[in-house]
């Protein structure tokens, strides 16, 4: 967005699934679309429907290629697609990537996922009841630990804005750059919630002191090791985390739109430090889709380690789904394994996942879903995918 009309939104990093993505429009294949994929085109064109800009369906198969599918536009003002190599940002798919260098660390022998955060970071979690020697690096992978999650409850007007909350829903009003540190004493300014060992109850604090726990483990900002150990080794050359106080998004992308008041507003611009390793990455939908498909394969951590991700817990938001450290299991409505995470921040959703066969599927939205019947859509679209051939 242009300096003369910065807006902040109320900042929201959806969980696993919790929010998904479709797209229509086929790109060139020497077989005719099969079936499942005018099942999903209708879907997606019922997203744009309810009011959501555009939509993006990249499927990754093992037997007939990648092909891609879309909706609606990329871009109001110019009616531009959304183009299959566009760069959204991801969200809390950035969570896996944390993940997955978390458990290589695991396998290593530089990490014990039974040890507590007060052994890695003294005195990082403390005070308003918080206690990191009773939250081990197991619990902040599947959301167990009981941290209060900092973006949970943002108001839209200064006035709202209650003490310690970070001030992410202030219209007309910059965010500012925030560092880990700070996003961790917000959280810590609150007492913990009611967490259950049983129970993943969704909160980005844990990402970001996983994040932290990366960077006193190895010596390397959390955003550099992610970087060599898995967009590197995989060549996922459309795939980046932000640099401090980077605002736009580097090559080709749609704009992103979020709701505030009456008014639809392009948020595509922003300093998203307040994400960080929650939430702040920007890929493709066919980066994501080998990146998915790489670490259930086994080439990103070894079979110990990935087992113990697909080790589930239920999750509040969504209770269809299952969540492991940093993976979810994606409910469905055709009973597939499919795997993945999803992630929504203001401006883009994206959600999919891989199955048994390796098929690969991720949807993007430019718009988060913001009345219950987008949303319905929104559910309906991703399972068709899920669920396609």
């Amino acid at each position: 967005m242009t300096t003369s009309r910065r807006r902040t939104v109320l900042a929201v990093i959806a969980g696993a699934a919790a929010l998904t993505v479709t797209a229509t429009g086929c790109d060139h294949s020497p077989e005719p679309a099969p079936s499942s994929d005018r099942a999903i085109q209708q879907q997606i064109d019922a997203v744009v429907e309810q009011g959501i800009p555009g939509v993006q369906v990249v499927i990754s198969d093992p037997e007939r290629g990648r092909r891609v599918l879309r909706a609606g536009v990329g871009d109001t003002a110019t009616r531009a697609p959304i183009t299959d190599d566009a760069r959204v940002r991801i969200g809390s798919n950035t969570k896996a990537f944390v993940a997955a260098v978390v458990l290589q660390l695991v396998d290593e022998g530089r990490v014990d996922l039974g040890r507590s955060v007060e052994h890695y970071l003294p005195g990082t979690v403390k005070g308003n009841g918080n206690d990191g020697s009773r939250v081990t690096v197991r619990d902040l992978l599947r959301h167990t630990s009981g941290l209060t999650d900092y973006v949970a409850a943002g108001g839209t007007k200064p006035q709202d804005i209650k003490p310690g909350q970070l001030r992410i829903g202030v219209d007309e009003e910059p965010l500012g750059t925030y560092t880990p540190a700070e996003l961790v004493r917000i959280a810590t300014s609150l007492p913990p919630g009611p967490g259950a060992k049983d129970k993943a109850v969704y909160s980005n604090t844990n990402y970001i002191v996983l994040g932290m726990l990366i960077e006193k483990v190895t010596g390397s900002p959390a955003e550099e090791e992610i970087t060599t150990r898995v967009i590197d080794r995989l060549g996922l050359k459309d795939t980046y985390f932000p640099r401090r106080g980077e605002t736009g998004i580097r090559g080709p992308h749609p704009r992103g739109y979020h709701r505030i008041g009456e008014k639809r507003v392009d948020v595509t611009d922003g300093d998203v430090s307040w994400a960080h390793t929650a939430g702040a990455m920007v890929a493709t939908g066919a980066d994501l889709n080998t990146f998915f498909t790489a670490l259930l394969r086994g080439d990103i951590v070894s079979k110990d380690r990935l087992t113990e991700m697909k080790r589930t817990v239920p999750l509040d938001r969504v209770p269809k789904d299952g969540y492991g450290l940093g993976l979810v299991r994606v409910g469905n409505s055709c009973g597939k394994e499919v795997w993945g995470h999803g992630g929504g921040i203001p401006g883009f959703t994206t959600s999919g996942g891989v199955d048994p066969k390796g098929r690969a599927v991720t949807l993007t939205f430019n718009h988060v879903a913001m009345t219950k019947e987008a949303g319905e859509a929104v559910t309906r679209a991703v399972d068709a995918a899920i669920c396609g051939q």
